[in-house]
C-alpha cells in the first residue's frame, strides 16, 4: 500500500497562471495544408525549387492544352507569377495530396482574373466518379476578384479543383477554396477540427510563428511578420527551412485572431537579428546598418498588437478589420541561437529598445538548443547580466533523463531570471514516453513560481509530409488523430490551477535500471562512405569493413561479458553519400538491445561530437558535444574505454581524452505526484503517475486530519510501448468516481488526475 498525504498543513507555493501553453511551428505542413483551411496547393503560382528540387510556379497543378506563366503586368510585385489559360486549355489544382471534400458540403472557390476582350472560366470540383461545375463571367481586363459557391455530393480525399478558359484566353491568380465551415466562421480561417483540437487543450498561450522558421535558414529566409498582414495577394511568399513553401496565408493577423478566439495569450517569437545557426555558412547577423530598421519593425510588433488606431501599426490593424488591441504581454527574442558575440550585441539592442519603449512587455530570452551545454551556459550567463525577465529552454529528451530530472528546477535560483520550457518532448508517443512527461510536468508544476509557461513541441504533424516526430497532433486530410502525449497535456491543461501543494509519498515504489551484462559492437556510415579499420574489442580485432548510408548499421563478430572493456578503431570518411553531412558512428554496448551507446562524428550537419545513449529505445544526447568536422581522406584514432558496465565511459580521438561520462547514479522517478489547487473555482487536483509495471494501491490523507471529499477520477492508461507516430492513440483518458475515503488503485502504466470541488479542508 502506497500512502499519498497532501501537506493542506503547509502554505501553497503560487503557479504561473499561464503555465501550460501550445507552441504552434510551420513544420511537418502545419500551416499550409494543414491548419489553414485553404484547399489550393500553390494558389499564387510562387513555388520554387529553393528548398525542393523540381518544384515549380506549377506543382500542384496539371496542365491540358496551353497554359503560360507570365509577371508583366501582375496582380501584386510580392507574388508576381500568375498564369494565362488559353481558349479551350485548363489547370486542374490537385490540392495537399488531394483536395477533401464532404459530400453535401458548400465551397467557396475565388479568383483574381482578367481577360482582355472578355472570356468565361469554367470551374469544376471533381471526384473520380463526377464533378460540379461553374461559370464565371470575366468581363474585364483589369485584375478583378471574381467568387462563387461550389457544393460537393461526394466525400473524397482525392478531390481536384479545375479552371477551363471558354471563349478567350484569361489570366488568373491567387486561385483559391475554402470550405464554407471553418473554425468560429473566419474569413481566411482555420481548418475547423484542428483548430478545436488544439482550443480543446485550453491553452493559456499560443507561441508562434515557429522555432526555426522564425529566425530562417538565413537572412533572407528570416520570418519578417510586416510581409504576413495585409491582402493576401500582397504577402510575401518563401521558402520554409523545413523543406517546402510558405505562402504566409496564415499571417500575425491570423495568429492573434485564432489565439483571441481561444482565449490564449499571444506570444509571438521575432529573430534576435541573428538566422538560425545551422544556415549555410553558420550563423548570419543582420548587418550594422540595418539594424535600426529592424528594430522599428520589432516595436512596430507590439504597436501592431496594442496600438490605438493613432498609431500607424494600430491604424494598420484597424484598418485590417479588428480595431480593438489584441494585448499582447510577451514578446519571445530568438530561438535556440548560439550564444556568439553577434548574438549578444543584435540581442542586447532589441532588448534595451523594448524595455525603453514597451517596457509593459514581459521579453523572453534564449539559453541554446539543449538542456546543458556551452550556450545554455552562456545564455544563463548573459541574461542574467542583462536581467532578461524569462529565458526560453529547450529539453528534447529521452524518458529515462526526464524521470531523472522531474526535480530539475526545486533548486533554480529565484531571484534571477524565470523559465519558459518552450520547447520539450520525450522522443517518442509510446505510453513511456507521455509518462516520462507527465512525470516531468509535476516537477514543472510544483515549480509554476519560477517555470512561467511550458509548452510541448512540435503540435501537428502531417501523415507523409513530416520532417520530425514525434509530435502532439497527428493528422491527414480527413482526420484528426491526437497522440497520448496530447492526452497527457489535456489532463494537465483542463485541470490547471493557481496553487501547489506538497505530497509526501511512503512506500513509494522504485525503479532500479538493470546494467549491462555484455557488449557487442557495431558501425555506421550515416552521411560518407567509410572505412573502419582494426576494429576490437578487449583486443579482439574484427574484418575491416566499409559502410555507406544504404549499409545501414553494421554489427560486428565482436562480444564481451564483462563489465569493463575498450572498444578501438580506426575510421576514415572516403567520400561524402547524401546531400547532408552527417558523419559517422560507433556503436557499443548491447547493440540492438533497448539500451546501448554510440560515439558519433559529424553531427547537426557535420559539425559536432557527440555521444548518445539508448534507453528503453529512445536515443539520447548523454553529454554536450564538441565542435567536430569529418574530414574527407583522414584517418581518425578511435578508442573508447568502458569501466563499470558503464558507470565511467573515456572517449578518446587520436589518443587524447575528449570526452567523459561519469554516471550521476541519479534515481528515475517512475511513481510521482503533486497537488495543485484552484482558488478562483474552488477546487483542487491530485495527480498521480504511475510509470512502473505492477498496479498500485493508495491510500489518501490530508495531514491536517480532515477528510478527502468524493473525486472525479481520470485515468490514461495503455502498455508501456502502445502508441506510434500518425496512428490514432490506442487509449483515451476514462473517468470514475472515487467515494470518500476508497482506496484508489491505480493501474501499472498510468497516469490519474482526481478532481475535487470542495477545498475548505485545504484553504
Amino acid at each position: 500500500m502506497v500512502r499519498l498525504t497532501i501537506r493542506d498543513d503547509l502554505p501553497s507555493r503560487p503557479i504561473s497562471p499561464d503555465l501550460w501553453g501550445v507552441f504552434f511551428e510551420d513544420i511537418n505542413f502545419s500551416a499550409d495544408g494543414g491548419l489553414y483551411a485553404e484547399l489550393v496547393q500553390n494558389r499564387s503560382f510562387e513555388y520554387t525549387d529553393i528548398k525542393v528540387s523540381g518544384w515549380g510556379p506549377l506543382t500542384a497543378w496539371s496542365v491540358d492544352g496551353d497554359v503560360e506563366l507570365r509577371t508583366d503586368a501582375p496582380l501584386s510585385e510580392s507574388a508576381p507569377h500568375y498564369a494565362r489559360i488559353d481558349a479551350g486549355s485548363s489547370l486542374t489544382n490537385h490540392g495537399f495530396d488531394g483536395i477533401s471534400l464532404i459530400a453535401d458540403s458548400d465551397y467557396t472557390f475565388s479568383v483574381f482574373a482578367r481577360s482582355a476582350n472578355g472570356g468565361r472560366l469554367q470551374v469544376s470540383l471533381g471526384t473520380a466518379s463526377e464533378s460540379t461545375a461553374a461559370d464565371v463571367h470575366i468581363n474585364t481586363s483589369e485584375w478583378t476578384r471574381y467568387e462563387v459557391v461550389l457544393h460537393a455530393t461526394q466525400t473524397a480525399i482525392d478531390g481536384t479543383l479545375s479552371l477551363r478558359a471558354e471563349e478567350d484566353a484569361i489570366d488568373v491568380d491567387l486561385v483559391s477554396l475554402f470550405p464554407n465551415r471553418v473554425f468560429r466562421d473566419s474569413d481566411n480561417g482555420m481548418r475547423e477540427d484542428l483548430a478545436q483540437a488544439i482550443a480543446d487543450l485550453r491553452p493559456r498561450f499560443v507561441r508562434f510563428p515557429g522555432g526555426c522558421v522564425s529566425h530562417g535558414s538565413g537572412l533572407d529566409n528570416m520570418y519578417r511578420w510586416p510581409d504576413t498582414i495585409g491582402e493576401l495577394q500582397s504577402r510575401v511568399p518563401n521558402f520554409n527551412v523545413w523543406g517546402y513553401h510558405q505562402s504566409f496565408g496564415i499571417g500575425y493577423l491570423e495568429y492573434f485572431r485564432f489565439c483571441e478566439q481561444i482565449g490564449a495569450t499571444a506570444l509571438p517569437v521575432l529573430a534576435a537579428g541573428v538566422c538560425c545557426q545551422n544556415s549555410e555558412g553558420g550563423q548570419h547577423a543582420i548587418p550594422d546598418e540595418h539594424m535600426e530598421d529592424y528594430i522599428a519593425e520589432v516595436l512596430g510588433l507590439v504597436e501592431f498588437a496594442n496600438g490605438d488606431a493613432s498609431t500607424e501599426w494600430g491604424a494598420r490593424r484597424t484598418a485590417l478589420g479588428h480595431p480593438v488591441p489584441f494585448g499582447l504581454r510577451y514578446l519571445a527574442i530568438g530561438n535556440e541561437d548560439e550564444i556568439t558575440p553577434d548574438f549578444r550585441d543584435r540581442f542586447a539592442r532589441i532588448y534595451a529598445a523594448l524595455r525603453e519603449t514597451h517596457p509593459e512587455i514581459v521579453v523572453i530570452g534564449t539559453v541554446g538548443p539543449a538542456a546543458f551545454g556551452a550556450d545554455y551556459d552562456d545564455g544563463w550567463e548573459f541574461a542574467r547580466q542583462l536581467e532578461v525577465p524569462i529565458v526560453d529552454e529547450h529539453s528534447y529528451k529521452a524518458p529515462k533523463w526526464l524521470f531523472e530530472h522531474v526535480d530539475r528546477y526545486d533548486s533554480y535560483d529565484r531571484s534571477g531570471p524565470a523559465v519558459y520550457l518552450g520547447e520539450y518532448g520525450s522522443k517518442a508517443n509510446r505510453m513511456l514516453n507521455a509518462l516520462a512527461e507527465a512525470a516531468y510536468m509535476t516537477g514543472l508544476e510544483r515549480n509554476g513560481d519560477i517555470v512561467k509557461l511550458a509548452s510541448y513541441a512540435p503540435l501537428l504533424a502531417k501523415t507523409h509530409r513530416t520532417q520530425w516526430t514525434p509530435d502532439l497532433i497527428y493528422f491527414d486530410n480527413q482526420r484528426v488523430m491526437p497522440s497520448l502525449n496530447y492526452h497527457v497535456q489535456s489532463m494537465f491543461s483542463t485541470t490547471a490551477g493557481d496553487g501547489s501543494r506538497a505530497v509526501e509519498i511512503s512506500e513509494a515504489p522504485t525503479f532500479v535500471r538493470p546494467r549491462q551484462t555484455y557488449s557487442t559492437v557495431a558501425v555506421e556510415a550515416t552521411g560518407f562512405r567509410v572505412a573502419f579499420q582494426g576494429v576490437s574489442l578487449n583486443g579482439i580485432v574484427a574484418p575491416d569493413v566499409t559502410a555507406d548510408t544504404k549499409d545501414g548499421r553494421v554489427v560486428l563478430p565482436l562480444r564481451s561479458e564483462t563489465a569493463d572493456y575498450v572498444v578501438r578503431a580506426r575510421a576514415t570518411a572516403l567520400e561524402r553519400t547524401t546531400d547532408h553531412e552527417i558523419g559517422f558512428s560507433l556503436h557499443f554496448g548491447a547493440v540492438g538491445s533497448p539500451n546501448s551507446w554510440e560515439w558519433a562524428f559529424g553531427t547537426w550537419l557535420n559539425r559536432s561530437l557527440t555521444p548518445y545513449y539508448t534507453a528503453d529505445g529512445d536515443r539520447d544526447e548523454l553529454i554536450p558535444s564538441l565542435p567536430f568536422t569529418v574530414e574527407i581522406g583522414r584517418e581518425y584514432e578511435i578508442e573508447v574505454r568502458v569501466f563499470g558496465a558503464g558507470e565511467r565511459i573515456e572517449y578518446l580521438l587520436d589518443g587524447e581524452l575528449v570526452q567523459e561520462y561519469i554516471d550521476p547514479a541519479i534515481p528515475e522517478q517512475r511513481f510521482v505526484a503533486t497537488c495543485i489547487t484552484d482558488s478562483t473555482k474552488g477546487r483542487s487536483a491530485l495527480r498521480i503517475v504511475n510509470a512502473t509495471s505492477e498496479e498500485r494501491s493508495l491510500e489518501l490523507e490530508l495531514a491536517s486530519g480532515s477528510k478527502l471529499p468524493s473525486s472525479r477520477v481520470l485515468t490514461l492508461t495503455a502498455p508501456e510501448d502502445a502508441g506510434v507516430p500518425f496512428e490514432p492513440s490506442p487509449a483515451e483518458p476514462e473517468a470514475t468516481e472515487l467515494p470518500s475515503g476508497a482506496t484508489l488503485l491505480i493501474p501499472p502504466y498510468s497516469f490519474a488526475v482526481l478532481e475535487w470541488d470542495d477545498i475548505a479542508t485545504l484553504a
